[in-house]
């Protein structure tokens, strides 16, 4: 029978994908909205940074209710919320309208890695984690990667409002099948096996709990250096991330003078290579903490992705061909998803009972990030005339991004705040 935390494993990797379909859909269909809304690029940099900051925004909460409530409950809420607000962008009117939806969209997205991170602390044990958190991330990737050219396609042939429409679908019915199937208690799970509930609870993180975690102070919380070096670096992290998601698309095809299908076969080679890049780090991270160097498990594959991606990033604006230009973006995507499956082991390592509040704000502050590219990158191209100032800033944060992984600790915990006395 083939193991329950497989199942789980599985789930999430098709949530992750889903999750970047609905995110990059946007993209492949932003000629015909500008089109029809009347949008100049820098008006759509804002569209796709409204969803950035509601993101941003509620990840700390939406990590605090997962905690409070478990995985069950907030994954299968927020997928049908955010699948809502996927259909309602087909019916946005104007600029304004655009903004408050994709920016409530965004908010409803919030809780997905959070949520993960909450049933991966119950469900899977330390010494997989890794592997586990490179697979998840994995499926953004590819999930990105295909919608590239299979929704260019389907916006060409459907239309961009009928396309929104059916990915709204296709959530609420991952939706329904996660709240049916998934219980925040291995134990309670009527087809788990107890050879691997035992497993399971001989070897997930010390005192992991699936019952409902108790307060962190959100100032408590913020004293800890290894939780705002995590922040920093997570922030830098996505520069490249939300880059290729959103603008690697259009930039491509105008760049290069592309059509809208070679534009997507290109577009998503890199995205590909983030998935190799997060299950090459996440084998990596399970390795080396076999070997008893937990803190290198996390730091090593940190540190070599932020030089990779500096160094794609750098040679990437050296070509004056679309070929060797993505082959080495596609090195820098590499780089830079090697980050993941670490950053996520690294805070539900010192998050612990608190793993969905604590990975949610590093998650907030990386897309504040986020927020930035979207109406930065065309911003500098339109002074410059030129992308190459984008790429080398990017370049440079990424370096400042691996020296905040050789100060970081993953060894030290987060304290939970103890319960206050009264002596009589």
């Amino acid at each position: 029978m083939l193991p329950r935390r497989a199942l789980v494993v599985t789930g999430t990797f098709l949530l992750s994908v889903l999750l970047y379909v609905d995110r990059v859909c946007i993209s492949t269909a932003k000629g015909p909205i500008t089109r029809e809304l009347g949008l100049t690029d820098t008006q759509f940099g804002w569209v796709l940074s409204s969803f950035a900051i509601g993101y941003a925004l509620f990840q700390t909460p939406a990590g605090m209710l997962a905690d409070a409530i478990g995985g069950r409950k907030i994954l299968a809420a927020i997928v049908a919320i955010w699948s809502l607000f996927t259909g309602l962008t087909a019916v946005a009117w104007n600029y304004s309208s655009l903004l408050v939806i994709r920016f409530l969209f965004g908010a409803g997205e919030a809780g997905a890695f959070p949520g993960m991170a909450r049933a991966v602390y119950t469900w899977i044990p330390t010494r997989e984690r890794g592997l586990v958190k490179g697979i998840n991330f994995s499926g953004s990737r590819l999930g990105a990667a295909f919608a590239l050219p299979v929704l260019a396609t389907a916006v060409d042939s459907l239309g961009w409002k009928t396309t929104f429409a059916v990915l709204m679908g296709v959530g609420c019915v991952w939706s329904l099948a996660w709240w049916l199937w998934f219980r925040d208690d291995p134990r309670d799970h009527p087809t788990i096996s107890r050879e691997e509930l035992a497993y399971i609870v001989a070897h997930r993180q010390a005192g992991a709990d699936p019952a409902p975690a108790g307060k962190l102070p959100i100032g408590h919380m913020l004293r800890s250096k290894g939780l705002w070096l995590m922040m920093v670096q997570y922030l830098f992290a996505n520069f490249t991330t939300f880059f290729c998601l959103t603008w690697l698309y259009p930039h491509v095809k105008a760049t290069y003078n592309l059509n809208s299908a070679d534009a997507g076969l290109y577009s998503m080679i890199p995205l590909l290579c983030g998935a190799a890049g997060n299950i090459v780090s996440g084998g990596l991270v399970d390795r080396i903490y076999a070997s008893g160097r937990h803190a290198l498990s996390r730091k090593l594959p940190a540190i070599a992705g932020f030089l990779l991606t500096s160094l794609g990033l750098v040679m990437s604006v050296q070509q004056s061909t679309v070929g060797p230009a993505i082959v080495w973006l596609s090195l820098a995507v590499f780089g830079v998803d090697m980050i993941l499956s670490p950053s996520w082991s690294f805070c539900i390592d010192i998050g612990g009972q608190h793993a969905g509040q604590v990975s949610g704000t590093m998650n907030m502050a990386g897309n504040i990030g986020s927020a930035i590219i979207g109406p930065l990158f065309p911003t500098l191209l339109l002074w410059t005339g030129s992308a190459n100032v984008f790429f080398y800033l990017v370049a440079a944060c990424s370096g400042l991004a691996a020296g905040c992984w050789l100060l970081a600790d993953p060894t030290k915990k987060i304290e939970a705040v103890p319960a206050p006395s009264f002596s009589t």
